[in-house]
């Protein structure tokens, strides 16, 4: 580690997240009552900087957010879990991305409408090797792909380990993985010519990605690594709220990669198994924030 507390680099999409726990998904033209919602900042690199933050970790997130009002509450939120904002667009007028988001109380699901990163491709900035210097490891969601790749090979090239979330398949990624040490995806990332997700973990292993997992749900988190592979089970959990277990195990993950420094395939193991004991305490609380609060 560079200090004495792990530090991590998170490179990619921060939204506004306003969220709503509804008994149904509504009809064409039907207004429906919430149980609940909740406002937060979101995004697959910003959700995990803060669950990075809230394990001890020091977070950076290097992102697009905006001097609109709205966007500054975004930096707001993140600044009181405590993340460092490093937004690239700082002086941009223009709102951020914002995720509207249904969460069905009965099923934990989530239906998800956003703009994500669309018309917000960034340049690296100047100080990107400073940037990743200043970190033992380096997350990205795949959002931003010119940044995320100035950024993953930067951090090659000194040593730093580097971590993908492969929520899904995007343009730019198969440019990415041959900086990445651990790919972390969903089952449905599903590179181009795969179908299950040992296709996935063969294809990740083939561009160059050293450790790689699948998460599938409830179901066991799939491995593989240079020297084998296994699958990590998933904790029985009463699920209320799927939204954002992804981007917690990753944050999670990273983490404990950032304290290990090496990278090993205990370390690497070890590591999954915590994120995804963590990752399933989140799915057992609405929103992206309550599995933080003391019990």
């Amino acid at each position: 580690m560079t200090g004495a507390r792990p530090a991590g680099l998170f490179v990619g999409l921060c939204t506004l997240d306003v969220i709503q726990l509804v008994d149904r998904m509504p009809g064409p033209n039907e207004k429906l009552a919430a149980r609940e919602q909740t406002v937060s900042a979101g995004g697959p690199a910003a959700n995990a900087a803060v669950t990075f933050a809230h394990l001890g970790g020091v977070a950076r997130l290097l992102t697009a957010i905006g001097a609109h009002p709205l966007g500054r509450a975004v930096t707001a939120d993140l600044d009181r879990l405590g993340v460092t904002v490093r937004d690239l667009t700082a002086d941009s007028p223009r709102p951020p991305a914002v995720s509207s988001i249904l969460v069905t109380a009965s099923t934990g699901d989530r239906a998800v409408a956003s703009t994500n990163a669309t018309g917000r491709e960034l340049s690296p900035p100047a100080d990107l090797d400073a940037l990743v210097a200043a970190a033992d490891v380096v997350e990205f969601d795949g959002h931003h792909s010119e940044l995320a790749l100035a950024a993953a090979r930067a951090a090659r090239s000194i040593g730093r380990t580097t971590v993908l979330d492969g929520g899904s398949w995007k343009d730019g990624t198969e440019k990415l993985l041959p900086s990445i040490d651990v790919a972390v995806c969903s089952a449905d990332f599903c590179p181009p010519g795969t179908s299950t997700p040992a296709d996935t973990l063969r294809f990740l292993r083939g561009h160059g990605v050293t450790w790689a997992a699948v998460s599938r749900g409830g179901e066991p988190v799939v491995w593989a690594g240079p020297d084998g592979d296994g699958a990590v089970e998933v904790p029985p959990v009463r699920v209320v709220d799927t939204l954002g277990a992804g981007d917690v195990l990753h944050g999670a993950i990273t983490h404990r990669l950032a304290v290990q420094g090496r990278l090993t395939r205990r370390g690497f193991v070890e590591g999954l198994s915590r994120a995804v004991e963590v990752a399933s305490r989140a799915c057992a609380s609405f929103g992206t924030r309550a599995w933080m609060l003391p019990e």
